[in-house]
């Protein structure tokens, strides 16, 4: 199914520098991706009405604040295996037994808020994943808070796990089937980057649009987990390889519209059918 008109200017604007661009190098740059004219000024207003975007000036737009934190989020992926440190077996957990369970927006921004930075449930009122990122639990804290968890939901380490527990909760990712798909996704770049060279400019940077959120989203949805849970290494490679696709679609995004366009997906897209 091919994204919305929402979604690609979504795609568009987060790329962008300083998440802003207006509707002359909008209109075209949907059009290859085969959105008229008509739908992208629809797109727009429903956004800004909605507060995703803002006006910038005339015919111009920027992110709206609202979209801010997510994109930061998405866009950070380059560096994301520079925020792991060594895994010492304790966990970052969540408990949300306090929270709403019938506000279906508070519960819509909960799990892009969790999910992204790679919680799952252990229980019913309780989140957890490997404490395992830079910073500790304190800038995970402020990281999801920022991603749209309430905070008054108490954010806090756990160790010293009883064994069945602490199996439980090593079982809640499918890891191998994990370290699996990165070998599959690092295969599927290196191909594409072998064929790309046989594409006309426009179909290759429609391809690099479309492919590229495919794997943008098996990276940012990724949850990140440490040795022994799965192979770091392989998950490395499957980034760096992401990067000259990265850097590939940008020089022909920035060819035909003076605009780049590397690996971006939207702020607010819903999870896609990852691994866990």
């Amino acid at each position: 199914m091919r994204p919305t008109a929402k979604r690609i200017v979504l795609e568009l604007m987060s790329v962008a520098e300083p998440h802003e661009a207006s509707t002359v190098a909008l209109i075209p740059a949907c059009a290859l991706l085969g959105v008229a004219e008509n739908s992208v000024r629809v797109a727009l207003a429903r956004l800004v009405a909605a507060g995703t975007l803002e006006i910038a000036g005339r015919g111009r737009y920027r992110l709206g604040r609202s979209a801010r934190a997510m994109t930061r989020q998405v866009t950070s992926w380059r560096d994301a295996e520079r925020s792991v440190r060594k895994w010492d077996g304790s966990w970052a957990c969540v408990s949300t037994g306090a929270l709403s369970r019938t506000d279906r927006a508070a519960l819509r921004r909960r799990d892009r808020a969790l999910r992204p930075v790679g919680f799952r449930a252990h229980e019913r009122d309780l989140a957890v994943r490997p404490d395992y990122l830079a910073g500790g639990v304190a800038a995970l804290r402020d990281r999801l808070y920022a991603l749209g968890l309430e905070d008054t939901a108490p954010v806090f380490r756990a160790d010293e796990l009883d064994a069945a527990t602490d199996a439980r909760a090593r079982a809640l990712w499918a890891a191998d089937r994990l370290t699996e798909s990165y070998g599959d996704t690092c295969a599927r770049i290196e191909r594409w980057l072998v064929a790309v060279d046989e594409l006309e400019p426009r179909a290759a940077a429609r391809e690099a649009f479309f492919f590229g959120g495919d794997v943008l989203r098996k990276i940012v949805f990724d949850p990140r987990l440490p040795e022994p849970l799965v192979d770091v290494a392989a998950r490395r490679a499957m980034v760096d390889a992401a990067k000259r696709l990265d850097a590939r679609g940008r020089r022909l995004w920035a060819q035909l519209f003076g605009m780049p366009h590397g690996l971006v997906i939207t702020p607010d897209t819903e999870h896609p059918h990852d691994v866990h």
